[in-house]
């Protein structure tokens, strides 16, 4: 790639980055992907899964493969004294001020992503390449139907005359110039749940007696489920079910009449993620017929495992070796993140890779932290593995002529 136009994703990069945007929001990110691709003259169709973009590249007859970035920021404070930080902040629901920022790396994804679609928009290939710009890939926010930008944009059809799919993830403590990946489920089966609970309010010292206590009954669904973990699931099946929010409570001296439970249900297997939510049930009604409660549950946001596609691997791995060496390709174990890339995965014969981005100036932070900071040296091998990958897939999916009858 030559320096001016590497140049010039950088300042895109940093365009998007110091102007986050949370998920069905990405109006400003979408309009200066439209931007860009109307440059390259590449059609698109916009407000795709509400706030996303598909560009179409068309050059002759042949397979269709789907290049996937998402373009969402989260809600998290940036603390990395970048010249280009973000310090936007938001209303919320409540009314109350949220800061944004690019914590996980989509900015440089949406970057990747328009650096292949100019790069394919000058190489010879035959077949239709579809760059999606999907939205919404953090969580569902405010979708009436409880729908990731990844999930409406395959109930959408996009995938459906596609061959193929490919997605990347930057990850800021793997080293710039390596390349991970995952065979089969590589990511996990995850969902966010809310537990409310009802009970009924009494004097705490008076008469508890009389009321039914909202807190006593979600101490005990909270230890009864981490019992469904370690001993009604196979132990060598990643399981992990973990509360991380208590609200409930009126005042020192009663009852509590009503506690709210969040948390989250990770899985490898989704076979075990139906057994967990089946003993859930189970034990809610278990605990409201002795206890006497309400206990409702509700499953927020939902994202099956990432199964990635040993032949598609198979098919662009001597050009993945070509771009990073055979040494710096690393096969990796499974992880219990979600991602919502799962949906295409489910849809098509798909790979998801991870993308070494350490910035070895600081210190290696993690995705969704405040300082996290990416090596933007990692845009190039982005790239090439976008457009070498799909120059491979093409090729090995083009339609074989039948002979002709003699």
């Amino acid at each position: 790639m030559n320096k001016q136009r590497l140049s010039h994703l950088i300042d895109i990069r940093r365009k998007i980055h110091s102007n986050p945007e949370l998920g069905y929001q990405e109006t400003a990110t979408t309009d200066l992907v439209c931007s860009e691709l109307d440059k390259l003259n590449i059609s698109y169709q916009k407000n795709i899964a509400r706030t996303g973009a598909i560009g179409t590249l068309k050059k002759g007859e042949g397979p269709c493969i789907a290049l996937r970035a998402d373009i969402d920021a989260l809600p998290v404070k940036e603390e990395t004294n970048l010249s280009f930080a973000s310090s936007k902040t938001i209303k919320n629901a409540e009314g109350s001020n949220t800061s944004v920022m690019h914590a996980c790396g989509h900015d440089i994804h949406t970057t990747i992503l328009l650096g292949a679609a100019a790069e394919l928009a000058e190489s010879d290939f035959k077949g239709t390449v579809k760059f999606i710009f999907q939205p919404s890939e953090e969580g569902c926010y405010d979708d009436p139907e409880h729908k990731s930008g990844g999930q409406r944009i395959v109930e959408g059809g996009a995938l459906d005359d596609v061959s193929a799919a490919l997605g990347l993830h930057v990850f800021p403590t793997v080293p710039t110039g390596k390349l991970a990946f995952v065979n089969g489920e590589a990511f996990g089966n995850m969902s966010f749940f809310t537990f409310k609970i009802t009970g009924e309010a009494a004097h705490a010292g008076m008469e508890p007696e009389k009321g039914k206590d909202s807190i006593i009954v979600a101490t005990q669904l909270i230890q009864q489920a981490q019992l469904i973990v370690s001993r009604l699931t196979v132990q060598t099946e990643p399981t992990v079910i973990s509360f991380t929010q208590i609200n409930g409570g009126l005042n020192h001296n009663i009852i509590a009449p009503e506690v709210t439970l969040r948390g989250t249900i990770r899985t490898l297997s989704i076979d075990v993620y139906k057994t967990i939510l089946r003993k859930l049930e189970d034990l809610i009604k278990g605990l409201e017929l002795i206890y006497g409660v309400q206990i409702s549950m509700n499953i927020d946001l939902y994202y099956p495992s990432v199964v990635n596609d040993i032949t598609v691997h198979n098919k662009i791995s001597p050009a993945l070796q070509d771009v990073f060496g055979k040494e710096n390709i690393i096969e990796m174990k499974p992880m219990l993140a979600g991602e919502d890339f799962a949906f295409f995965s489910r849809k098509v014969p798909a790979m998801f890779y991870f993308l070494g981005a350490r910035d070895l100036s600081a210190p290696a932070y993690s995705l969704h932290h405040p300082k996290v900071v990416f090596n933007e040296d990692c845009i190039p091998y982005g790239i090439d593995l976008m457009v070498q990958g799909t120059k491979a897939l093409l090729k090995s999916y083009q339609t074989v002529p039948k002979a002709a009858v003699v």
